[in-house]
């Protein structure tokens, strides 16, 4: 530093704070366990449930229903909302648990004329600050001392490291431009260089504080909330719908059907008020039981155990779910605008490939000639001030060095020798003025080694190494000029190793060289990614690249990450993108690939314009200036080592910033989606058939096919349990085949409803032959034990129909094993039924059966896999 510094003193301290505040950041208000429980009760069909449940407390009260009826659906509403209330709770409070590291930061500072370490919360407006290499700018100011190279992509997109200068005395500067070369804003992360600023602005004040208070964009209803309102309100309809032609089926049976249709006998049931108001209350409440039984109050809590289920997997593949709709809207996408570098790419530099002086290229050290391999194993260990160790696992770790010296040293062996210990007699470090290093060495090879820029060294090679270590004339560089300028393209920059038999000082160069060979370096395309990508695409989900870098690089990245594979494929640059209309935008989004020099607004102006034409739309972000666009997107998927304001805004963390485990948040989502579909199915079989039964029973001179007890207790048992058993269905690869689900798309599809409509009718027939066809009367001991049979071969056939429901294949047995608790409750459901055809009594209207009636039961019950097979089958034939 050229200048001595003071600070602020104790009273300073205290007056600036008084004044201008803290620079801790106002926390978002979070919401409270009972702000989530409260919102989790606006759901439609739990609406619909605390409406049946008020009507069963009154018809309790008044001593036409059991207490237990109203018990159990106000257990129903309790679980579904406090399950999905406590996951989404428990992980804001992991994500807290994040954040917390992030006010431990700690920063050296003038007071009083010494410098101090304090928090980052406790600067104040006026403080000096001395800030070194890695540091990240805590607050907005000026720079006073010294000059700094900044990464400041997180707060304007900027790629380029940003040069940052001492701000002359007496001069100004506008406030706000982070393109300013004097000014430094919270955020931003010096690459290199130190420095002392002068803090002007402090937490909510700075450019970061205000963005973060930006962060207001309305969200929108989730895919599936959508649609389960659009069910909730068939159902609610479809209900009372039957509940009415259920009174009147029961009254017509109880007026014109018990009284055989005799004018005579309909009169004298009319003469006794009593028996008709009796009549009367009793099938209205059957027809407010049916309107209960037709909402599958297991729905709510199904999904909030499906998502809490899947949260816990969610974070053992480093994803981190903010908000419980953002897994299964990801399931939704079909645009997925995702950032570049970290993401797509490693996020790191890696030497892709050495070239030697007779241009052949070698993609690693082990494929280059031995003793061209020992020359240049050596240039590279002995003239670096980065060293290779290794951790507690054993595991090799560089230490020391920028990015440039960690993926040149990352490139050879750990255990290379090569001319074995050399004698380091001098060395001159690497600076971006000099734009080389040099490292002489002595003892088995007596030489100076440099690793440098082209430009610098390249010109000045007269030999090289051949491929067994031999000096040959150098002869090719015009050639190795092109091959340069062409990996430029590509957004591979080179470093030049060479050797010299002239003394090297920090002021002059050597004139002659020979050349050891070229590194070629870039953060290259994670492999996993590309094939996280095709799975993407493959599910019918369009990749977007949205990147600071320019045309030519961001294409070349693109191509090898397969983002850009057909001529009909759009690059854009930000320019181009910001010179068309709204409406010539929104006409080439099916065709747009990479967006080349974004800037912030590109992003949140691209998920408007793709959610105007009704895509759900995905974005990746790890900056400040990413958060309006994370926000706007249907699910922002924020990056693990990004800002936290761009968490916040978030739905869902990529902790480990890799698009494979954005594939791996589609995947779950779509499982979630199948899971549901799925229960619905199985639950709604049960009610079509309940329904009909009732319907139609009476007009066949059945009273009470199902008690209304009996109806409750199916409702209960079967959707409680099958709510546990089909929300652990396992994420399968062959849901990434399938197109995405569009927002207005109906969640019972064809599929769906052919299987509960015909199922119902099957399982309406079948039962109303087993109670009127007489048939099976012989086999029964008395009317009661055939009632009971009834009653549990309507469990027992949705318990086999459960295994038709669990897979569109026709083998019931596809990926069981991956779903144990789908089994153990299936078998709980047989063996509870059975007890309480022993314990049920005059409530449930069941008496203990032989095991010849059980085996009549269970090989009905059977039939409906044989029967769902036929269904499949015939579905499957009019589909092709």
């Amino acid at each position: 530093m050229n200048k001595t510094f003071v600070g602020l003193t104790k009273e300073e301290v205290e007056e600036s704070r008084q004044k201008h505040g803290s620079n801790a950041l106002t926390e978002k208000e979070s919401e409270t366990f009972f702000d989530k429980l409260k919102g989790n009760f606006d759901d439609p069909i739990i609406k619909i449930l605390l409406v049946a449940l008020v009507l069963n407390l009154i018809f309790a009260f008044l001593g036409y229903a059991e207490w237990f009826e109203a018990f159990g659906i106000a257990i129903a509403v309790l679980l579904a909302t406090l399950i999905g209330t406590w996951s989404e709770f428990s992980n804001e409070t992991a994500f807290q648990k994040l954040q917390e590291d992030a006010s431990k930061i700690t920063v050296k500072v003038f007071r009083d004329g010494h410098v101090t370490e304090i928090s980052i919360d406790d600067i104040v407006q006026g403080d000096e600050i001395i800030l070194q290499t890695g540091d990240k700018i805590p607050a907005d100011g000026i720079l006073i001392d010294g000059s700094l190279r900044v990464d400041q992509a997180s707060l304007n997109g900027e790629s380029d490291e940003a040069k940052k200068e001492t701000l002359p005395e007496g001069a100004t500067y506008e406030d706000g431009d982070t393109f300013n070369k004097h000014a430094l804003f919270r955020g931003a992360v010096i690459t290199s260089g130190e420095a002392v600023m002068k803090v002007t602005k402090v937490g909510d004040a700075s450019f970061f504080g205000q963005m973060a208070a930006e962060l207001t964009v309305e969200e929108r209803e989730s895919p599936l909330k959508l649609k389960l309102a659009d069910l909730a309100n068939k159902i609610s309809k479809a209900g009372y719908t039957a509940g009415i032609l259920i009174f009147i089926a029961f009254m017509i049976n109880k007026i014109f059907v018990a009284n055989n249709f005799n004018g005579a006998e309909i009169a004298k049931y009319f003469s006794d008020i009593g028996p008709v108001g009796n009549d009367v209350v009793e099938a209205f409440i059957l027809a407010v039981i049916v309107i209960v039984v037709a909402v599958p109050e297991g729905l709510p809590m199904m999904i909030a155990m499906v998502l809490s289920q899947n949260m816990k997997k969610m974070l053992r593949d480093n994803i981190l779910v903010r908000k419980l709709e953002g897994i299964e809207t990801s399931g939704s996408l079909n645009m997925l605008f995702s950032d570049k570098t970290g993401t797509i790419t490693k996020g790191q530099l890696d030497v892709v490939s050495y070239i030697n002086g007779a241009n052949t290229s070698f993609d690693k050290l082990g494929a280059i000639p031995e003793e061209l391999k020992k020359i240049v194993s050596t240039t590279i260990l002995n003239n670096t001030n980065a060293v290779i160790s290794e951790d507690d696992q054993g595991a090799v770790v560089i230490i020391g060095g920028n990015p440039t010296e960690k993926a040149v040293l990352a490139f050879v062996e750990k255990d290379e020798k090569s001319f074995g210990t050399l004698e380091h007699v001098s060395a001159i470090p690497f600076s971006s003025a000099r734009k080389f290093s040099a490292t002489q060495v002595a003892g088995e090879w007596n030489t100076t080694l440099i690793k440098g820029a082209p430009e610098k060294i390249l010109p000045n090679c007269s030999t090289y190494y051949d491929e067994q270590g031999q000096k040959q004339p150098f002869t090719k560089l015009a050639e190795l000029d092109n091959e340069i300028n062409e990996l430029a393209k590509k957004s591979i920059r080179v470093l030049i190793l060479a050797t010299t038999d002239e003394i090297v000082t920090e002021e002059s160069l050597p004139s002659d060289y020979t050349l050891v060979g070229i590194l070629a370096i870039r953060d290259d395309v994670r492999p996993e990614a590309v094939e996280a990508i095709h799975d993407v695409q493959q599910a019918g989900v369009q990749v977007v690249m949205i990147t600071g870098d320019r045309k030519e690089t961001a294409i070349a990245i693109a191509k090898d990450a397969k983002i850009l594979q057909s001529p009909d494929d759009i690059v854009l640059t930000s320019q181009e993108l910001n010179d068309m209309p709204d409406e010539e935008v929104k006409s080439l989004l099916p065709n747009m690939r990479v967006i080349a020099r974004a800037l912030p607004t590109d992003k949140s102006r691209l998920v408007r314009l793709s959610q105007e034409i009704g895509l759900v739309v995905g974005m990746t972000g790890d900056g400040v200036n990413d958060s309006p666009a994370l926000k706007r997107a249907d699910v922002g998927f924020a990056m693990g080592s990004g800002t936290e304001v761009a968490k916040e805004a978030g739905d869902i963390v990529i902790l480990d910033d890799n698009f494979k485990s954005i594939a791996q948040s589609i995947l779950f989502g779509r499982t979630i989606y199948r899971s549901i579909q799925k229960f619905i199915v199985f639950q709604l079989t049960l009610n079509v058939g309940a329904l009909l039964i009732s319907f139609i029973a009476p007009f066949i001179g059945i009273d009470h096919p199902l008690t209304i007890t009996q109806m409750l207790w199916v409702n209960l048992v079967m959707d409680t349990l099958a709510a546990l058993a089909f929300g652990a269905e396992p994420t399968l690869k062959r849901y990434m085949k399938e197109k995405p689900k569009r927002r207005d798309e109906n969640i019972v599809t064809r599929s769906m409803f052919s299987a509960f409509a015909f199922q119902g009718v099957v399982i309406t027939i079948m039962g109303l032959w087993m109670l009127k066809g007489g048939f099976l009367n012989q086999f029964f001991s008395s009317e009661l034990a055939l009632t009971t049979g009834f009653f549990s071969f309507f469990i027992l056939y949705a318990v086999f129909n459960g295994f038709n429901v669990r897979t569109e294949k026709l083998n019931i047995f596809d990926n069981l094993n991956r779903n144990k608790m789908f089994i153990r409750i299936m078998l709980l459901i047989i063996v509870v039924q059975i007890i309480m055809t022993f314990v049920g009594g005059p409530i449930l209207r069941t008496t203990a059966l032989s095991v010849s009636e059980w085996a009549i039961v269970l090989g009905l019950s059977v039939l409906a896999i044989p029967i769902d097979m036929a269904r499949k089958l015939v579905v499957k034939a009019m589909g092709k």
